[in-house]
């Protein structure tokens, strides 16, 4: 079994790493610089965009947003709520608009009020959140693990840290193929698992985790070994199977993205475009 990877061959699976570092780069640093909704929108959209060119799986991307879906309900009301004083710092308002509010006489909750703008603050903090968890495997999922580990050696991260990176990539899949011969074995024993509500499996999965980190544990024990027994020094003067060079293309997208990046941030402090109010209050 492997990490997951995109479906076809694109222009994204033949770049090279450190090109899409670049871009990871400059998209999170954006990301988490705007505070508009409607740049952060068009943001996510344009990864989700390039998520969908580079092939990465439809189900990956349904499943992300299946299981972060509460927690942004739960983000948006709780903004809309309570978060008011740094709203209208934000938005230059001393009253904001409220769009909901509790029945005054109900107990606890009376007189809370849901505003307009505080909203819209959830709003771009769920378009900033996802737009940080999309950009990852956009890189991640169009590049092998030995191209990607030679492209961060390249770019002088220090090999340590490269060996964990790719060590922590490698294990994953072992790691899913582990949980399936576990649950596997279980339905040797009789364990019907599809015929399981929610919280069953959740308990089923709670019992995995005790064989799979005492053998996780195991074989990172021996990965210590094998190390030690190689000497392993962490020195990133070594021969590498795998070549990773810059190209046209390469270039192309990591002047692209440092352009794009200063003429944002140009933007953002000069005419204030990509600020909270920005395209939404005169």
């Amino acid at each position: 079994m492997k990490i997951q990877t995109v479906k076809y061959d694109s222009l994204f699976t033949r770049l090279d790493f450190r090109s899409k570092l670049v871009t990871i780069l400059s998209i999170t640093i954006l990301a988490f610089v705007w505070e508009s909704p409607i740049a952060g929108g068009v943001l996510m959209l344009s990864v989700i965009l390039a998520c969908i060119l580079a092939g990465v799986r439809l189900n990956y991307l349904g499943t992300i947003l299946k299981v972060m879906i509460p927690f942004y309900l739960f983000l948006i009301v709780s903004m809309g709520f309570f978060n008011v004083e740094q709203v209208k710092l934000l938005a230059h308002k001393s009253e904001l608009t409220t769009i909901f509010s509790f029945p005054q006489p109900w107990w606890l909750i009376g007189g809370a009020k849901m505003s307009w703008e505080g909203t819209l603050y959830g709003l771009n903090i769920v378009f900033k959140t996802l737009t940080m968890i999309l950009v990852i495997p956009l890189a991640i999922f169009t590049t092998d693990v030995n191209q990607m580990t030679v492209g961060m050696v390249r770019a002088k991260i220090p090999y340590k840290v490269v060996f964990i990176f790719s060590s922590t990539l490698r294990f994953v899949p072992l790691l899913l193929e582990e949980v399936q011969s576990i649950i596997e074995s279980q339905r040797l024993r009789g364990l019907n698992f599809e015929k399981m509500g929610v919280f069953q499996k959740a308990q089923v999965y709670a019992k995995v985790a005790v064989p799979l980190i005492l053998n996780s544990l195991s074989k990172s024990q021996k990965l210590e070994i094998v190390l030690q027994s190689k000497a392993f020094s962490g020195s990133s003067n070594r021969t590498y199977l795998h070549e990773s060079s810059l190209t046209i293309p390469d270039y192309v997208l990591m002047i692209g993205s440092v352009v794009l990046f200063i003429v944002a941030i140009a933007l953002y402090f000069g005419f204030g475009i990509g600020k909270f109010g920005w395209l939404i209050y005169p």
